[in-house]
């Protein structure tokens, strides 16, 4: 399947001028100079309406560079869907949209992703149009009224009404909780809530969750207190998700104080933290210098029985760096290459340079030694700083 997510160029150093030949032959083989982007499209609609085998149609999309900005290429996807759907090519047809939201950064736009929403339910793939619905948070594409109705619609192309009827009735308020508390309205949400309400419709932990985020992120603390009362009043319990949220909420805000005390009021009352709840504290005091009180809690990890994540590593490598406490930042950073999770680049040359300042050139030697041979393609940049460094 990976040989469907690329074009076939004759060889990996073909040249800009064999590649755009390469490109005219799939959509007009006896052109010899490269088409203009409409001709393109044109060529492209003229050969899909024909074409059924899966790889060429593929082919013949990629080659045209298609985009749903223009008309012509809104009725290329439409008409290449619809033929992969006909001969039940569904991996094809994921191969095809996926692979242009990964590799084309142009196209990570609320237009195209609705227009990806649409053509999934127009396959009848109506998970794979609510995952491609759900990938605006994830890209951080801003998000319109466009992309609600592109699932609305895709879910009554897939004849899937039970589905429709569901979503037409939840995300308008999820998403317009979240908009509101990202965009510093928080306060608004309570007409939100109390919409829902008279629709009989209950806002779940998870809305309850932005909503928190929101009031801690604009400092309304009042506000937090009552929006925890009527969670109780609903007979939803604080459970950890909700905690984590309001501990990373306090961190964020250079809180981590008062959040290791709501930490510890939680276990007090029999609630186990996960590595999240750890990870949210050792950020939050890292940020604020307290390191000791972060590696008190990353050891503090291990005694529970929990698993520091890869993010743990990095944060406390960083800032140990930061602090000049290399001899720590080594024994983490190598516990953490163990695992194959590796700091990025800054954090690695800030540590080696610390180490080799305090006369312990041969263990910075030895670090850019497992980077060299970890990351070959950067061989060039961490040669150059093992030239650098004073001989043991």
């Amino acid at each position: 399947m990976a040989s469907l997510c690329r074009l076939r160029f004759t060889s990996s150093t073909t040249s800009t001028s064999l590649g755009r030949r390469h490109l005219s032959s799939v959509l007009s083989p006896d052109s010899t100079s490269p088409l203009t982007s409409k001709q393109k499209s044109r060529a492209a609609l003229t050969l899909l309406k024909s074409e059924t085998n899966p790889e060429r149609i593929l082919e013949i999309c990629r080659a045209a560079s298609l985009s749903p900005e223009l008309h012509v290429d809104r009725i290329c996807f439409s008409v290449a869907i619809s033929s992969l759907s006909r001969s039940q090519s569904f991996s094809a047809i994921r191969s095809l949209l996926e692979g242009l939201i990964s590799s084309r950064p142009d196209l990570r736009n609320d237009r195209f992703l609705s227009h990806a929403t649409v053509l999934y339910g127009q396959a009848g793939l109506l998970p794979d149009a609510l995952r491609t619905f759900l990938l605006f948070d994830s890209l951080s594409v801003p998000r319109s009224s466009k992309s609600l109705n592109a699932l609305l619609f895709a879910c009554a192309l897939a004849k899937d009404f039970d589905q429709l009827h569901r979503i037409f009735l939840d995300f308008p308020k999820k998403y317009s909780i979240r908009a509101l508390c990202e965009s510093g309205k928080a306060l608004s949400v309570y007409s939100v809530v109390a919409e829902m309400a008279r629709q009989g419709v209950d806002p779940n932990a998870a809305t309850f969750g932005l909503w928190l985020a929101g009031l801690y992120k604009e400092g309304r603390f009042e506000d937090v207190g009552k929006v925890l009362e009527m969670m109780g009043k609903r007979g939803m319990r604080q459970g950890l998700p909700t905690y984590n949220i309001r501990i990373q909420s306090l961190c964020k805000l250079g809180k981590s104080g008062e959040a290791k005390a709501l930490f510890e009021g939680m276990t007090a009352r029999g609630m186990k933290p996960n590595s999240d709840t750890y990870y949210h504290l050792i950020y939050g005091f890292c940020k604020e210098g307290d390191l000791e009180e972060a590696k008190g809690l990353f050891n503090a990890m291990g005694k529970r029985g929990l698993s520091p994540s890869s993010n743990c590593y990095f944060t406390l490598v960083y800032y140990l760096c930061q602090g000049g406490d290399f001899d720590t930042a080594l024994n983490l950073c190598k516990a953490s290459i163990e695992k194959d999770w590796i700091p990025n680049f800054s954090t690695m040359k800030a540590l080696v340079d610390g180490l080799a300042k305090g006369a312990k050139v041969q263990e910075a030697r030895d670090l850019v030694a497992k980077m060299k041979d970890k990351f070959t393609k950067n061989a060039d940049m961490w040669n150059e700083i093992e030239q650098g460094l004073p001989h043991p």
